[in-house]
């Protein structure tokens, strides 16, 4: 495993971070879901992220009882507040003050830990000043409740703002946690130079966009019985924007490549995000232990110049890249 510092702080993490997003909770069962936690946890794994709203809060009590027993200074876990979660009231959702005391407080219960490494706002709130959301994360901070805070999903403006008014607090804001993948590359001309500016690192998610950089869906062929593409309880529809004919057949051409470095498409898929200096880690998802095993191996993967250019010549067509989508174009409902 290769290890990163998280942006510019002191904080290393490792760099493929286990994450339970559309699994702990729901698709697969606790079992399952504990044993895909103890083989990330014997590959190396030391960071793993969730949320208080996947699954309604059930996928970070599986998390805390996965990881019940293991020395707690040797992991870095993460979570987020936004999206409601219980009955969904009010005030429950958002980034309040009093959302966010309350959220911390109850994901701090259900993951079984005194404090967690980094606290993200999963979303940003139109609703709620910044000044009022910064001051309640610093206050978490400052509670020991939390080490660092980052945001998810934010435009390189509102991250600027965010900054400054960290700056201001004193309070370590480390991160940013944006979709991105060969496939989905908004982050790049805005969101990433900001980040860099305010020394914040990227924790990406869907480095393998749902799947489908595996290969696995080939143009004119029914879904393999049950991949995401199948799963009636959300899955679907997140995968469903890359299921293009177009899509499926320029990431075909990405095999030999793949073979090329002695990489599986995944693996490929994975390495090619950690290229970017400004990436601390890429989060995957598992659903079988040896999905782990497999995706492990791109961390501390080099993919030369040619090989990256070859990348961008197959894709380029069927790239998205305008900044103006970042925040979760396809759904915001769909929680990431």
């Amino acid at each position: 495993m290769e290890y990163r510092n998280l942006g510019a702080s002191g904080l290393k993490i490792s760099a493929i971070a286990y994450g339970n997003w559309l699994t702990h909770g729901s698709q697969v069962e606790e079992e399952a879901a504990t044993a895909c936690v103890r083989q990330a946890l014997d590959e190396g794994i030391t960071t793993f992220d969730t949320a208080d709203v996947y699954a309604n809060t059930a996928a970070e009590s599986v998390l805390g009882r996965a990881l019940k027993g293991e020395r707690r200074e040797g992991l870095e876990i993460f979570t987020k507040v936004y999206w409601p979660t219980g009955p969904g009231k009010h005030n429950d959702s958002g980034l309040s003050r009093k959302h966010v005391r309350e959220s911390i407080d109850a994901s701090l219960r259900r993951l079984g830990t005194d404090y967690v490494d980094l606290y993200q706002a999963h979303r940003f709130d139109d609703s709620t000043p910044l000044e009022e959301t910064m001051l309640a994360f610093a206050d978490v901070v400052r509670a020991g409740k939390a080490l660092y805070i980052g945001v998810s999903e934010w435009t390189a403006e509102q991250i600027r703002a965010g900054a400054a008014l960290a700056r201001d607090l004193q309070v370590p804001l480390v991160s940013n946690q944006p979709q991105y993948s060969m496939l989905w590359r908004v982050i790049e001309d805005e969101v990433v130079p900001a980040s860099l500016e305010a020394g914040m690192g990227q924790v990406v998610w869907s480095p393998i966009a749902q799947g489908v950089l595996t290969g696995k869906y080939r143009p004119g062929e029914d879904y393999p019985a049950g991949s995401r593409a199948t799963d009636a309880k959300g899955g679907a529809d997140m995968v469903s924007r890359w299921l293009r004919d177009d899509v499926l057949e320029r990431v075909q051409r990405l095999r030999p490549l793949a073979e090329q470095a002695d990489l599986t498409m995944a693996q490929l898929a994975v390495a090619w995000v950690l290229q970017n200096q400004a990436v601390s880690a890429a989060i995957i998802g598992a659903s079988r232990p040896e999905q782990v095993t497999d995706n492990v191996k791109a961390a501390g993967v080099r993919l030369d110049a040619d090989l990256m250019a070859a990348i961008d010549d197959v894709l380029d067509p069927v790239v998205t890249r305008d900044p103006s989508l970042t925040s979760s174009p396809h759904r915001d409902d769909l929680i990431s």
